[in-house]
């Protein structure tokens, strides 16, 4: 049996090679006829050989197919044989359904229809005999590590559960005393490597916890850290969503996080993933062919917004400014400019008036700023629907005065969102995150057309009011 990141390789390479293998076996000659002869279903589907360019492109569409369709299973979980291959077959079964529909309406698709059946056929075989043979095979226990800088948290957590602590991960901190006075704390350093906590064994910093995750092949993390701060706690978090491993946390940071069912009296599970890989995909795709398609459509109106900034000659063409993505990580979005920049100095400057301009004026109201953000939805930082991203150095205020703001950060940011369609602003962070928070609890392809809908009917709305104000 494998684990780790040889699992991982295993299990994505097996399936390449067994896919290309199912294709090329389905698409012999002697196959077809010999099947099409011994079982009568099957024979009524026509026998037809490919070659040359539609054999590769059909074999390169299985591959994709099959490896987006089976992308749980790379994840090196504890599993019985049995549930192994019924997840499997599952998978293939899916993936079989996946390239059928996209031929249903031309059977030249490159993987006609009885190279399709026997290749689908042939994977229901092979697939779960070869996760079967790299399979972890349960221990009875998941093997857990304990992430954090609060030694209190981490006595409670190895005291109030039986799971199987392998050690801790923790930033330099004054868990240790020198010895001569217990008031007097002695650093330890990043990754030093010693075992003073209740002989837990010390895996290192927070900068070796990729490594510790694959070195110690980690089922699960416990975050146990004073605060759920942006650098550290959330940091520890998106390496486990990176991994792909449990998080748990002490109940204490329930308000913060985005959790899901109790694991036991004292930890809770952290919804890392709160909507599921499929919808996310499908989220992404839809995002890539929205922000294209406007960006080229749109293109012609960018060239000549940027050319009347230019030439009211207030400053650059674009706004920048850092905001939050996931896991409280930043980046920068852009608009186009709307104001005169600040002036260096200590100058009396009213915001509200001496920085307008009649240009940006009419791109606020007509929302045309937004436009250079459909780039950002294209490269991956936002989404078309979600959680508006909020300015990063406002976001202390808005944690202090809402205590489930951080709950935003388990889903990418949105051009439009719930909240923006109900008017719910930063102003009123509040009213804001209840809607934030009720669209990711509801998130779906229909609700995101709804709501899309609702932002394209008050950007008319408000165009219509510039033209008949003015």
């Amino acid at each position: 049996m494998v684990s780790g990141y040889r699992y991982r390789v295993a299990s994505v390479v097996g399936t390449v090679l067994a896919s290309v293998a199912a294709v090329v076996v389905a698409n012999l000659s002697a196959v077809q006829s010999a099947v099409s002869t011994t079982v009568p279903l099957v024979g009524r589907l026509p026998a037809s050989v490919i070659s040359g360019n539609a054999l590769i492109l059909g074999v390169v569409t299985t591959v994709v197919v099959v490896l987006g369709c089976l992308l749980p299973l790379f994840k090196p979980r504890p599993r019985a044989a049995f549930d192994t291959v019924l997840i499997t077959q599952k998978r293939v079964v899916v993936a079989g359904f996946a390239m059928a529909t996209a031929g249903y309406f031309d059977y030249t698709y490159p993987l006609p229809r009885l190279t399709l059946a026997l290749t689908v056929t042939i994977l229901l075989v092979v697939l779960p005999v070869w996760f079967v043979v790299i399979r972890r095979q349960p221990t009875g226990r998941e093997r857990v590590i304990v992430v954090g800088d609060d030694p209190g948290e981490i006595h409670d957590v190895l005291e109030s559960t039986d799971l199987y602590v392998v050690g801790y991960v923790a930033p330099p901190s004054p868990y240790y005393l020198d010895g001569e006075s217990e008031d007097a704390p002695a650093v330890v350093a990043d990754g030093s490597g010693e075992t003073q906590l209740n002989d837990l064994e010390y895996l290192g910093g927070l900068s070796r916890l990729d490594e510790v995750l694959v070195e110690h092949d980690v089922d699960t993390a416990v975050l146990a850290f004073t605060q759920a701060d942006r650098a550290e706690f959330f940091g520890a978090l998106h390496a486990c969503h990176e991994f792909g491993i449990q998080a748990l946390a002490p109940r204490k940071h329930s308000d913060t996080l985005l959790t899901s069912l109790d694991t036991n009296d004292t930890l809770v599970e952290i919804d890392i993933d709160p909507w599921d890989w499929q919808d996310r995909l499908f989220k992404r795709l839809f995002d890539v062919a929205f922000a294209g398609a406007a960006l080229i459509a749109v293109s012609p109106l960018v060239v000549l917004i940027a050319l009347a900034i230019k030439i009211e000659g207030h400053g650059p063409v674009f706004f920048t400014q850092e905001r939050t993505y996931r896991f409280g990580d930043t980046f920068r979005i852009y608009k186009f400019r709307t104001l005169k920049p600040e002036p260096a100095g200590d100058v009396d400057l009213d915001i509200e008036t001496d920085r307008k301009t009649p240009l940006g004026e009419f791109l606020r109201r007509t929302h045309l700023d937004e436009i250079p953000q459909l780039w950002s939805i294209l490269v991956g930082d936002m989404s078309v629907v979600g959680p508006r991203p909020a300015i990063t150095e406002l976001e202390p205020d808005y944690v202090s005065e809402v205590n489930v703001w951080k709950q935003r950060w388990f889903v990418k940011p949105g051009l439009t969102g719930l909240a923006q369609i109900n008017d719910a602003t930063g102003k009123e962070p509040t009213r804001k995150v209840e809607y934030d928070l009720e669209y990711i609890r509801q998130q779906s392809f229909r609700f995101d057309l709804t709501i899309i809908a609702h932002q394209f009917w008050q950007v008319f709305r408000d165009i219509a009011d510039v033209g008949r104000n003015d």
